[in-house]
């Protein structure tokens, strides 16, 4: 069983006195800046001035710097720049102002864990991930809540790094629901399999597949959308709130039959061994290594395959639909902080 923490756990004063410099203000940065500051910690955000993202954070009332400044400027540097960004942000901004006594924090493992950042071994090196996307973690921190978050400690300097973890987790909210102990290694090769393999790459390929099945038969494209994509979230929105047993309980018994003995079918052992494939590639490496490829090669690869998936018939029948939903925010709209791409930890 994991370690569990809670608020009586931190030791919010840890952090008195210290600057703490959030590079980034995408889907984290905005959240985790402002529940910072709104704790009464001392924050300064690291953009470049003419980004609309600086725009953004000064109209929140953020103090914005430059980079490299704001990494002179702290004793505790959060990066949550892309993780494909991470390694060029440290070695031109970071690096140079990172001494004995400083603290470098990240949301999620990829760069440490994959060895793009290597720090120095005099400063503490440590992991709070919240366990909720960003624009979440914002509204229920100021409705008075918060959402749990994981913590690492790669490197121990001070000999304090759990403390200062713990009170940055309370910072942002986390320990008023919980704080689960991890290592770097278990967080990011968990969190990337769990993307690959079940949370985005698993369920769009599903519901691809399930959609291609039903039109290939003749069924009209509009009734293969609703029934394997629009209905999904009543379904996931179940489960989130009492697991599997709570989507059983809520179904119909036919649904809950056919749930029971045809979903071993679809995805069944076959899928299982698909699923230890794609984590043996993560454990060895061998994804991080063609993710750091690609984005030296341009993302050329990358920027097809996006550019591929919006040419699918289930986009362009869902945009037509989705269109009839008065109550969905209009495509495009901009709904929240904007969106310098993080992986949440999704």
């Amino acid at each position: 069983m994991a370690t569990i923490f809670y608020e009586r756990d931190a030791n919010p004063n840890a952090l008195k006195g210290k600057t703490i410099a959030i590079l980034g203000y995408g889907s984290q940065g905005h959240a985790q800046a402002q529940n910072l500051r709104d704790s009464g910690c001392k924050v300064i955000v690291g953009l470049e001035p003419t980004r609309p993202s600086a725009q953004q954070a000064r109209a929140d009332g953020m103090v914005v710097v430059a980079p490299d400044e704001a990494a002179k400027r702290a004793d505790w540097i959060h990066v949550l720049t892309p993780d494909e960004t991470q390694g060029a942000v440290y070695e031109q901004f970071i690096k140079p102002y990172l001494h004995p006594g400083k603290i470098l924090g990240f949301s999620h493992g990829f760069s440490i864990h994959f060895k793009t950042i290597v720090p120095p071994s005099d400063v503490d090196v440590v992991m709070i991930a919240p366990k909720s996307p960003g624009h979440l973690l914002r509204r229920v921190y100021s409705e008075g809540r918060g959402v749990p978050s994981l913590i690492a400690i790669q490197q121990d300097a001070s000999k304090r790094a759990r403390e200062y973890a713990l009170a940055y987790a309370h910072g942002i909210g986390s320990t008023r629901a919980g704080v689960l102990q991890t290592t770097f290694k278990e967080e990011t090769e968990s969190d990337l399999f769990g993307e690959q393999a079940v949370l985005c790459g698993g369920l769009t390929s599903l519901i691809k597949k399930g959609f291609e099945t039903l039109v290939e038969a003749g069924y009209a494209p509009e009734i293969a959308y609703f029934e394997c994509l629009h209905e999904m979230k009543l379904i996931v929105d179940l489960i989130y709130e009492g697991g599997l047993g709570r989507m059983r309980y809520s179904i119909s018994n036919t649904a809950e039959y056919g749930d029971l003995t045809r979903g071993e079918k679809v995805a069944g052992d076959e899928t299982k061994a698909a699923m230890k494939k794609v984590l043996a590639d993560i454990q060895s490496g061998a994804f991080a290594k063609e993710w750091i490829e690609e984005n030296k090669n341009g993302g050329r690869n990358f920027a097809a395959l996006r550019e591929k998936e919006k040419k699918h018939p289930i986009e362009i029948v869902g945009a037509q639909l989705r269109g009839m939903m008065s109550w969905l925010p209009k495509e495009g709209k901009k709904t929240e902080a904007p969106k310098e791409k993080q992986v949440v930890n999704a």
